[in-house]
């Protein structure tokens, strides 16, 4: 995971989740990530068909949120999404958490909510959302622990919805959680190639943005995600 075996433009998913995208605005990223090679290209799921057939036959590829942006969605609706997106084409699957689950200690129910998604997604990989700005510490650790147990294939620190961000200590935190078996994906906020080596450094192999050609070319970025 050292940043320099890795072209810096691999570790990047270049994302658009806001409500009001549009067919262009989809286009231009898929677009961009083509020309970048970047990681992936993450959508919606309304949009995962188009990215799919966008993508195709390059090396970026297309990747859905699910239960998004909240993650209070009953298992089964989030579990029936991920399968979709599948279907559509969808390489990978960034999933929210039940935040509230895991902060009423239905640590139980939070592990099958991400075991349901991880079943219905297969052979897509899974990333766990945990929301970091909504959770203390512990409930961090403990969120870590049971996507681990749950069978995901990353922790991923935000929706860039629940306010707050990515942050290095988190981060540091989650990488010594899930240790080198699992992925750790940092998103929200990741605004300029600085801030994004940094977290690299810290344990993250995946960054999710909205600026990734900002970043991919060493300028900071204004926008959102």
């Amino acid at each position: 995971m050292q940043q320099n075996a890795i072209p810096f433009a691999s570790y990047l998913d270049q994302t658009l989740l806001k409500a009001e995208a549009t067919a262009d605005q989809i286009e231009q990223i898929c677009q961009e990530a083509i020309e970048n090679e970047f990681f992936g290209v993450c959508v919606n799921s309304y949009w995962i068909p188009k990215v799919a057939m966008l993508l195709k036959g390059h090396k970026s590829v297309p990747v859905a949120v699910v239960g998004f942006p909240l993650g209070a969605m009953c298992s089964q609706i989030k579990a029936e999404e991920a399968r979709w997106c599948v279907a559509q084409g969808a390489k990978e699957i960034d999933m929210v958490i039940a935040v509230g689950l895991l902060k009423t200690r239905d640590y139980s129910g939070v592990e099958k909510d991400i075991a349901a998604v991880v079943q219905a997604a297969k052979p897509a990989a899974v990333k766990v959302i945990l929301e970091t700005s909504l959770l203390t510490q512990d409930e961090k650790i403990k969120a870590c622990e049971l996507a681990k147990s749950a069978g995901a294939a990353f922790v991923k620190t935000s929706t860039g919805f629940g306010g707050g961000g990515a942050s290095l200590d988190d981060i540091a935190l989650m990488r010594s959680v899930v240790g080198p078996e699992l992925g750790v994906k940092a998103s929200g906020g990741v605004k300029t190639r600085q801030q994004a080596e940094a977290l690299i450094a810290a344990g993250a192999n995946r960054i999710g943005t909205s600026s990734g050609v900002a970043l991919a070319q060493g300028k900071a970025s204004t926008g959102g995600y």
